[in-house]
Parts: C-alpha cells; sequence; structure tokens
C-alpha cells in the first residue's frame, strides 16, 4: 500500500463530501430527502441500524456492536429498542440521560467509544448528512431560522419537525450581516468529530471544588468585553462548552455521579427542555443526547441522597453486567491480547477457554432449579445442549436473577495476569496450566477479594483445570483417530442399519455371508451408553433417529451422524473409547520404538496442522494427557 497515495485518497473523499450553499438551497435539498433534518437520538439509532439487524432465537442481534462488544446481547437489544428506537421516534425517554450502569471493565466505555466513531463515520454517508449555519459555534440546525409564525406550515410542506431557537451568535449575525433576510445565511455541512469538536464532546469531571460550569456551557472571554462592551454581547462569549460542541450529536459525561449535584443541576432544563443556560443569554437550545456512566456502588450512593430526586427521574438507567457466556469471553481475551505487543506469543487452543470458564463461574449465582450446579448453567448460558434441559429452562435460569453478571472477575484481571506471566517468564508459547496458575497466583495480590470469596475462586480453577483436562484428552484422541471423519462415518451407518432393523424388526444382510443376521445390540448399546442412554430409554432414542432421518429424507437432504449433537458425541466418544489404550501406551512411553514415535510425529502434526498447536505446546499436550490417562 502506497500510504501517501491513500492519505490523498482519503482527503479527496473528505473534500467531497463539503457543500456550501444558502439556507434556500438548502431547503430545495430537504425537499427530496429529510433525513438531515432528523434529531441526535434518531441519527445514532439510524446509525445502528445501517450496519444491519439479525433475528437469531427470537432476539435481535445489532451487527454494530459485535466486533467489539461481546456476549451483551440481551444488554444491548434492550438498550436499543427501550432508549434509542424510542427516543428515535420523540418518545418522552429522549428527554432523559442515559446512565450505563454496570461493573468495571464491563464494556461501558467501550460500547460509548463505539457510539461516538459510528456517529462519526455515518455523518460521512448521505443518510446521515449533517447540516450546519456556517460560522455557528454550536453548528446549529439551519430550521432554527424558520420564524415560530411559520413553522407549522413548513413542517408539513417537507415532512419535518422543527424543534429549538437560534443561539444568540446566530441571531446576531442573522441581524447584522443578514439583515434579517434568511434565505441567504450560508448552510454548510459539517462532519461529525470528536478530536475537531463538532457534535460530539466528552466531560470528564475533576475536582468539585474547583469544578467550573463554563466546562460545560463556555465562559465570557474577558479579552473582549472593552471591544464590545457588554457581557451579554454573543461575541464576548465563548460556546466552547462541552454541552455547545455536542450539539446534534452526542456528549459522554464520564463517570457522571462523581460531580457535585449543584453541578448537575444545568443538566435539569437540557433533559426536559432541550436547552440549558448560559452567560447572560435567554435559554440555548441544544440537540445532543448525553450518554454517562457509572458502577453500581456510586449509582445507589446517588439514589439514597434525597436531593438529586429530580436529577434521578431524569436518567434512563441501563445495566451493563459482565459477560455470562465462555464463548464470548473468549473474544475478550483475544481481542485484548491482539490490541497488545505480545500478539506475536502463540496462545495454545483452549487456552483462553480455560480463563473464560473460570471468570465466567465467578460472575454465575447459584440458582435454586433442582439438578443444576454452576458448571450446568454456564454450559446452559454458552448455548451447549445440556441432557433433560430445554430453552424454557435457559430464559428461568437468565430471569432468577436480575443483578446476576453484576460482579465476578472482570477481564483486565485476567489479562493482567496473562501479561504478567508472558513478561516475566519470557514465553514463546502460553498453554491454559500457565494461565490458570498465573491467574491463581494473582488472587492473593487482588485487594477487593475477601478470604471466603479466595477459597471460591480457588474451587473455580479446580473446576476450569477440569474442564480443560477433559478438552485435552479429546483432542488428542481426536487427533489419535486416523481418517477421523471416515471412521465416524462408517460407525455411524453401522449404528443406522442396525437401529432401523431393530425399529422395524426386520434382520440385517451380512455384506460378505449374504445371510441375514439379528440387529447387533452390542454394537448399539456401546454406542448409546457413551451419552448415558439407558436401557428403557433406548427404544425411544432410536425412534427419534429414524424420525429425524425421515425429516431430512422430506426436505431431499442426507442424514449425518453431525447433524444430531447427542449421536455425534455417542459416536466420537466411542471411538475414543477403543483408543484410549493405544494413546496411553504411545504419550506415556518414555523410550518409544519406531512405530511409537512414527505415531507420535503424526498427531503432532495433526494437532498442528488442523487444530492450531505449535511444535511446543503440540508436545506439552501429549505429555499432559498421558500423564492425565495414567492416573
Amino acid at each position: 500500500m502506497d500510504i501517501f497515495e491513500r492519505i490523498a485518497a482519503y482527503r479527496a473523499e473528505s473534500d467531497s463530501l463539503s457543500w456550501s450553499g444558502t439556507f434556500k438551497q438548502y431547503i430545495e435539498l430537504l425537499a427530496k430527502d429529510s433525513s438531515p433534518a432528523m434529531t441526535a437520538h434518531a441519527r445514532v439509532y439510524e446509525m445502528i441500524k445501517s450496519y444491519g439487524i439479525e433475528e437469531v432465537d427470537g432476539r435481535k442481534r445489532y451487527k454494530f456492536f459485535e466486533q467489539e462488544i461481546f456476549g451483551l446481547d440481551r444488554a444491548i437489544e434492550k438498550l436499543v429498542e427501550e432508549y434509542f428506537h424510542s427516543a428515535a421516534r420523540r418518545l418522552d425517554v429522549r428527554k432523559r440521560i442515559l446512565l450505563l450502569m454496570g461493573p468495571v471493565s464491563g464494556g461501558k466505555s467501550t460500547l460509548v467509544t463505539l457510539l461516538k466513531r459510528g456517529l462519526e463515520k455515518f455523518s460521512r454517508t448521505d443518510k446521515g448528512a449533517v447540516y450546519a449555519i456556517a460560522g455557528c459555534p454550536m453548528h446549529e440546525d439551519p430550521l432554527h431560522l424558520v420564524p415560530h409564525e411559520l413553522r407549522p406550515e413548513v413542517e408539513k410542506a417537507l415532512g419535518v419537525r422543527i424543534e429549538g431557537n437560534l443561539c444568540p451568535v446566530c441571531q446576531l449575525k442573522l441581524k447584522t450581516e443578514y439583515g434579517g433576510d434568511i434565505e441567504n445565511v450560508r448552510v454548510e455541512r459539517v462532519l461529525l468529530s470528536e478530536d475537531e469538536r463538532i457534535g460530539i464532546g466528552t466531560f470528564s469531571p475533576s475536582d468539585p471544588k474547583s469544578q467550573d460550569i463554563a466546562d460545560l456551557t463556555g465562559s465570557i472571554d474577558f479579552s473582549t468585553i472593552t471591544e464590545y462592551g457588554s457581557e451579554s454581547d454573543p461575541r464576548a462569549y465563548r460556546f466552547d462548552g462541552e454541552l455547545n460542541k455536542a450539539n446534534r450529536g452526542l456528549m459522554e459525561f464520564q463517570e457522571m455521579l462523581k460531580c457535585d449535584e449543584k453541578f448537575l443541576w444545568n443538566l435539569l432544563s437540557l433533559t426536559q427542555e432541550g436547552n440549558f443556560k448560559a452567560g447572560r443569554f435567554a435559554l440555548i437550545s441544544a440537540d445532543e443526547l448525553i450518554v454517562a456512566h457509572t458502577n453500581e456502588a456510586e449509582y445507589k450512593s446517588f439514589i439514597a441522597n434525597k436531593k438529586n430526586e429530580a436529577l434521578q427521574s431524569r436518567m434512563i438507567v441501563m445495566p451493563i453486567p459482565y459477560n455470562l457466556k465462555v464463548s464470548q469471553e473468549e473474544k475478550i481475551y483475544a481481542k485484548l491480547i491482539g490490541q497488545s505487543d505480545m500478539n506475536h506469543i502463540h496462545i495454545a487452543p483452549h487456552a483462553l477457554r480455560s480463563a473464560a470458564i473460570f471468570s465466567i463461574l465467578t460472575r454465575l449465582k447459584e440458582t435454586k432449579k433442582q439438578g443444576v450446579d454452576l458448571v450446568k448453567k454456564m454450559r446452559l448460558y454458552d448455548g451447549e445442549e445440556v441432557e433433560g434441559y430445554k430453552d424454557a429452562d435457559l430464559k428461568e435460569l437468565q430471569n432468577e436473577y436480575l443483578e446476576e453478571g453484576m460482579s465476578g472477575v472482570d477481564p483486565r484481571y485476567v489479562i493482567n495476569r496473562i501479561s504478567s506471566a508472558l513478561i516475566k517468564q519470557d514465553l514463546h508459547c502460553m498453554g491454559a496450566l500457565d494461565i490458570l496458575r498465573a491467574i491463581k497466583d494473582g488472587l492473593d495480590q487482588h485487594a477487593s477479594i475477601t478470604k471466603e470469596e479466595r477459597e471460591r475462586y480457588l474451587n473455580f480453577i479446580g473446576i476450569a483445570r477440569k474442564e480443560y483436562d477433559e478438552l485435552a484428552k479429546k483432542e488428542v484422541q481426536k487427533a489419535f483417530v486416523y481418517s477421523f471423519e471416515e471412521s465416524a462415518r462408517t460407525l455411524f451407518e453401522n449404528y443406522l442399519d442396525n437401529i432401523e432393523a431393530f425399529c422395524n424388526w426386520t434382520k440385517i444382510r451380512d455384506p460378505l455371508t449374504d445371510e441375514e443376521l439379528d440387529p447387533d445390540e452390542r454394537l448399539m448399546r456401546s454406542i448409546e451408553e457413551q451419552i448415558g442412554i439407558s436401557e428403557n430409554a433406548k427404544k425411544a432414542f432410536r425412534e427419534e433417529i429414524l424420525i429425524r432421518i425421515s425429516a431430512y429424507s422430506r426436505k431431499g437432504k442426507k442424514f449425518e451422524y453431525n447433524h444430531h449433537d447427542r449421536l455425534r458425541e455417542a459416536i466420537e466418544k466411542k471411538l475414543f473409547a477403543d483408543l484410549k489404550d493405544i494413546v496411553k501406551i504411545t504419550t506415556s512411553t518414555k523410550t518409544p520404538d519406531e512405530n511409537q514415535l512414527k505415531r507420535i510425529n503424526e498427531v503432532s502434526k495433526r494437532l498442528i496442522d488442523e487444530h492450531g498447536y505449535c511444535p511446543v505446546c503440540a508436545n506439552e499436550l501429549l505429555r499432559y494427557v498421558g500423564s492425565l490417562l495414567n492416573r
């Protein structure tokens, strides 16, 4: 890639987006497409929608978030539907501050950053184009130029809604520069940008004693008072507060509840009426989405203070819990490691999964539902099939504790421990045991963990280790199966022939001797017992398989062994059981003979080529599984 060529192309693209004209020309543009007149809330919703919406299991999944936010589908669906969508339709929730409340490192800041970056990109599209009065410090909506008396007619003609008044600067300009001639007022297209403070602002609180309201609403420019003679002259005022600059877009209010309550009172009028007080001017209109974030402890302290009732009633609180899916937690760790300078170090397969299992277990709450322990609950949450439980059970578990996921180990702790282990041990490859050991060593240094929690967490590390042991054995056994898919398919076809004969009360014809034989009960049971199918349940299971085959046949599809999760598991376990002794002998022999050495090399190659291992972790895996099988 030619860097300067790409920069030139980007600059040319930005130049092509520029537009400048009169208010009259802007109205002609609106007559063709009214989308530039949408509110800030509608702009955010349209931006999210533009990336696509999928419906999975009756739930909406928004593609806009899926590259950066993992495992928060339910929280995001609630956020988009209950706040952004409703606010876009001008319902009363748009007159509320959006407060994201959740534990540290739960994704609140990432979510807001995504919205800000998304708005910047969206403003570069035709659908998200933003137009403003030229020279306005608040990048004001040109429709504010329309006199109040004429607005109903203009709204009807253009199919838009006009809300708000001209800012003091534009009022002065209209009189002095344009002589009240609104059709000639200059309008330009603006690109939202946090860096240039156009339509996106970020406010971070400092010491309440030194915090100045001017940070939000702007301040008097004392150097110009002698020139203009009055503090109420707009030219003697800097309209550069975050509320001014975030007009037409979004303002992030970081750690809002750390601010003094008197400081927050300025938001009351903005949220309810869409305006705020600044200097010696009338109320200034602002169309912006305010997103704040805080943790649970600060929020509880805030609502306990009766003085905050007015502001509290103007908030929509959206809980943003920790992710509760193991597979999504893996993605979080992979993303964070990928963003570091340590991404050249190989992470062995299932290593991050082991850490994720530990983290998720610390966040789950014990259920009152009989027969469901934390491990089963974890698997159900991750979308795995657990025998005896259905979707209704999963929904019941998810609705049992509304606050589930608001506590536990945060992703930063795990990444910090992984980083520490990588630096200290100078590893070239990191396995599951290295990561679990690093997490365990860090528990003593974790200031916020109590003695009781430490004991629980140590138990969870033990469970994560057991889960990894099963994954490791399965991985090695699978690699030992020569032409695994072919072996599985042969066993599967054999099983189907037998259950078909069993259910239809027929015989099986031997392909070699051509004699008729009874169905092989021993073969069928050896497979079914792998997944705990009892003698009483075998007939129902076999009939279920035949019904599934029939359903596939009607659709003109071929039924494969991996089309039925439990049957696939049974076939794999049967193959592994038959090979267990071979694996055990081969991996544990200290002085392997020529055949054993050849087999080990073949298995290592398969682990490297097909399963994502490197030579170091492949050899470690074989040694470890050998020791497990010899216990």
